[in-house]
């Protein structure tokens, strides 16, 4: 074999070997690196819909693709997201839609995807994305059990993904600044932590009601176990309240998961945990309580699930201060603290101000953003932890290097049986 023809077929086998975005390639007949970036919305939902407006902010990005089983709110989304590309680009094609989410993975032109579905399917289609050379933006709470968030990591990892967890609190300038306090010990040592979000997750007992003619329920159900469907669980896209699947098991995990995958993640950024976990888990003694439990970190502070007086916000106290903090407030003492500007040897955390920017400036250039799968995992296993302790009603120990739980029951609640064709483990 000639020299020339040597490295040009190595180097073709090289190429073949990694999955790369075809915005990142360039050349002719594609596009470049810094033009666009072609998206495909997976759950076409009210969230989707602020989630299009914030990652239609970069430059880069346009809306090529969106699947949804509900006719509907897919129809819609394609409405909006047409007139959001022809403002952006003048040349912009139309948006395909799917209602399988597998039929716009295969579609090539789709570098990344946005999940927006309900918790329950967001494992399965972040792997299928991997699979499929995607790069992921998923919305969080990341999974809806702990063996999901694990192998979402693995795969991402496997198919050398860039992916952006929907924890955009750590892109704010109030839940950064408290959480650098803390991590540089200007409260002093931090013993106890607050954290205020509603109630677990519980067991669903809607009636069963008609199938809409615009849904595919069995689609919409998925890997979970079947159950009739409700208006409350997939309402209509005409309906002003917020969809309540997230508060029953199977589909969601109540506002520990909704709200908390908000304010746990905090507490493990501040406390350093990104890579780790709590280690104890105690439950309230009233089975009926809506609060109570606590959780310990092996460095000894004590993180309680309770209402301190505001709702869906942290409060850090030390043995030199306090912080207080929220979407809406930063409080601290000493007050200087809030507006603290930090030294030039103090320890600084991942900074971003603009969370969808992040997730596009990782993917030019192959990189973790700030809120990468195994934070997502990291902080989503909390939640789910916290759920477990609570339905259990029993003390249990969790093991955050193994990811095993000291309880046999705790275990078996850690993974869910998958109905039908659907299994996240095919990687």
């Amino acid at each position: 074999m000639r020299r020339r023809k040597f490295i040009q077929q190595t180097a073709l086998s090289a190429m073949g070997a990694t999955i790369v975005p075809r915005f990142v390639l360039g050349g002719k007949g594609h596009t470049a690196p810094s033009d666009r970036l072609v998206l495909g919305y997976i759950g076409n939902g009210k969230q989707s819909h602020g989630l299009m407006q914030y990652i239609n902010g970069p430059k880069q990005t346009i809306i090529g693709a969106a699947s949804d089983v509900d006719s509907k709110k897919l129809h819609k989304f394609l409405e909006l997201s047409n007139a959001q590309n022809s403002a952006k680009f003048s040349n912009a094609s139309q948006v395909k839609g799917y209602k399988q989410y597998r039929d716009l993975l295969a579609n090539k032109d789709i570098d990344a995807v946005v999940i927006a579905t309900p918790d329950h399917w967001h494992a399965q289609i972040a792997i299928d994305s991997a699979k499929a050379g995607k790069d992921i933006y998923c919305e969080k709470p990341l999974s809806l059990t702990i063996a999901e968030g694990r192998a979402m990591v693995e795969a991402t990892r496997k198919y050398k993904r860039v992916f952006q967890t929907g924890s955009m609190q750590r892109s704010s300038y109030n839940f950064r600044q408290a959480a650098e306090l803390v991590h540089n010990g200007y409260i002093g040592k931090v013993s106890e932590i607050n954290v205020s979000v509603g109630g677990p997750v519980v067991q669903c007992n809607l009636p069963t009601q008609p199938v809409p003619d615009y849904l595919d329920w069995d689609l919409w159900v998925g890997p979970s176990l079947f159950r009739g469907y409700n208006e409350i669980l997939a309402p209509p896209i005409e309906a002003k309240d917020w969809a309540w699947w997230r508060g029953y098991r199977d589909f969601g995990g109540g506002y520990i998961t909704d709200w908390g995958a908000h304010m746990f993640d905090i507490v493990q950024w501040a406390l350093g945990m990104d890579e780790s976990g709590p280690v104890k888990f105690i439950p309230p003694k009233n089975p009926d309580s809506q609060e109570g439990l606590y959780f310990l970190y092996d460095n000894g502070v004590q993180v309680n699930h309770k209402n301190w007086g505001e709702g869906n916000a942290i409060q850090f106290i030390g043995d030199k201060g306090k912080i207080e903090v929220s979407r809406s407030f930063l409080r601290t003492n000493p007050e200087n603290l809030a507006q603290l500007k930090f030294k030039e040897n103090d320890k600084r955390l991942y900074f971003s101000d603009n969370h969808y920017q992040d997730w596009v400036t990782a993917i030019q250039k192959r990189s973790r953003p700030i809120c990468d799968v195994e934070v997502g995992h990291r902080s989503a296993t909390v939640c789910n932890a916290v759920n477990i302790a609570y339905q259990l009603q029993k003390d249990i120990h969790w093991d955050p290097k193994k990811e095993r739980f000291d309880n046999e029951y705790a275990n078996l609640m850690a993974s869910r049986p998958y109905r039908g064709p659907w299994n996240f483990r095919a990687f």
